[in-house]
């Protein structure tokens, strides 16, 4: 029998372990993934921080800023290549909306390519989005 995903708040989580999962998900090209410097501090600005773990080791996590009672911008979900399709990012956005509240809701912006994973879990497109990018 394997080992159950065991999921759980860590706002204490570091920038070398979440690099990890960047780079294992894919995501760390979308992400100042070289930078560790830049990721500490995105996770110390950080209000909730989901984490995936299987046998100890970090699969999954799913990184909110939010205000806890209206709104919740799920910044960055990310799952281990070898670990996708095992429901783990659903649980992620799962344990996230528990955890910002029932009075909250929760918005991200899909990565390129992978729009259809969020409409087969039951989130709605938002037409009317805005954004400004980045200038680094």
């Amino acid at each position: 029998m394997s080992d159950p995903v065991v999921y759980g708040l860590e706002l204490d989580l570091d920038a070398v372990t979440f690099q990890g999962i960047l780079v294992e998900s894919g995501l760390a090209p979308r992400r100042p993934a070289e930078y560790p410097e830049r990721l500490d501090r995105i996770l110390r600005a950080s209000d909730l921080i989901v984490t995936a773990r299987l046998g100890g080791r970090l699969v999954g996590v799913a990184r909110t800023l939010t205000d806890f009672a209206f709104c919740a911008y799920l910044s960055d979900l990310a799952v281990a290549r070898d670990c996708q399709g095992r429901g783990i990012g659903r649980r992620l956005i799962a344990e996230t909306r528990a955890a910002a509240g029932p009075e909250t809701s929760l918005l991200l912006t899909a990565a390129p390519g992978v729009e259809g994973y969020y409409e087969a879990i039951g989130m709605a497109r938002v037409p009317h989005a805005f954004r400004t990018d980045r200038e680094r």
